[in-house]
């Protein structure tokens, strides 16, 4: 509110002129300071090329330059990104730079490559996608369940709802890959809920929706038709899978927005696929598992749209098993996808 400057004709010479020139450097000051994007927000990096895309559950998807999406303090309530219709809603979240292809893992096992710069791209956060379903021959009941990059490693694991783990190597999803190629027989575990890459030498993480968890050497898993990876309850399923070591760190969300930084050296290792899980997070719905460096930022987006961007350090790590913190202020309002971004040096 602006006050009226009171009467200053009894102030002596000398303070007055001291008055004056602290008005003069307050004006200064405010016209040459820039606004704050708000109140709990920072520039998180200078302008880049990676993309962060979000896609619905539809389909409907686009991209925007990673550097536009402020970083938030941990617990923050995020920002409004994809909008969808009223039956939709922002299902998965990916980033990648705009000169990398995209593969785009259906829930039938089918792949589809898609280069990042043919993703719809809009200079706002707030904005609504286009159809990726139009762009490729998907079935009635397909829909798209993770995208990753298509050079990220030496084998890609599939992992499906009642736990049964593939490893295809990498070849086959080379130049050529022929869009809708099948890689899993969802008679065989049901449909494809997870996929992820590792380097050949890796160990696998599965984890599911009640929050229970497995780690076993992914050499174990045979190269042709794979193996149960993990014994799923009926009421179960596989969400996610990431590809871990012995001194890994893995960023777990539940559905509420808390979560916590497992650190795998106290989750033990299992000396075979296919047995019961562990306990990963003390939630009542997991919903995301990422392999996550101190240094790395963390994108949570939630099922109203809303998109938060944060320092995964801000993450306490732990060794046991959590509640966890808070990590996206929600109201009303779920978490839906998870996903890290490696910062560059």
């Amino acid at each position: 509110m602006n006050q009226e400057r009171p009467d200053l004709s009894n102030v002596s010479p000398d303070v007055l002129a001291y008055i004056e020139a602290l008005e003069a450097e307050l004006q200064s000051a405010q016209s040459s300071q820039p606004r704050r994007r708000s109140a709990d927000t920072e520039p998180a990096e200078p302008p880049t090329t990676q993309q962060v895309i979000t896609i619905s559950q539809r389909g409907m998807a686009k991209r925007t330059a990673r550097h536009l999406y402020g970083r938030q303090r941990r617990s923050g309530i995020g920002v409004f990104d994809l909008e969808v219709d009223e039956h939709d809603y922002p299902a998965h979240v990916a980033v990648a730079d705009e000169s990398e292809q995209l593969l785009l893992f259906s829930n039938l096992g089918r792949v589809f490559p898609l280069a990042v710069a043919d993703i719809h791209q809009t200079k706002e956060l707030r904005a609504p996608g286009e159809s990726l379903i139009s762009k490729f021959p998907f079935h009635g009941n397909e829909h798209v369940i993770g995208a990753i990059p298509a050079e990220g490693g030496q084998y890609v694991i599939l992992a499906s709802q009642r736990g049964w783990v593939q490893r295809v190597a990498a070849s086959y999803f080379g130049k050529n890959l022929i869009p809708g190629m099948t890689f899993h027989d969802v008679k065989q575990g049901g449909q494809v809920t997870a996929v992820c890459w590792t380097n050949g030498r890796d160990e696998i993480f599965l984890a599911t929706q009640q929050s229970q968890g497995i780690r076993f050497r992914e050499t174990q898993v045979p190269a042709r038709g794979g193996c149960l990876g993990l014994r799923v309850n009926p009421s179960d399923e596989i969400v996610a899978v990431a590809s871990v070591v012995e001194s890994s760190s893995v960023f777990v969300v539940g559905y509420d927005g808390k979560g916590t930084i497992r650190q795998m050296s106290g989750f033990r290792m299992n000396k075979a696929p296919g047995a019961g899980g562990k306990t990963i997070l003390k939630t009542d719905q997991l919903i995301g598992a990422v392999t996550v460096n101190e240094a790395d930022d963390l994108f949570i987006l939630a099922q109203s749209g809303k998109i938060i961007r944060f320092q995964a350090n801000e993450v306490p790590p732990k060794e046991g098993v959590v509640q966890g913190v808070n990590c996206m202020g929600l109201r009303n309002d779920v978490v839906t996808a998870v996903a890290v971004a490696t910062l560059e040096n």
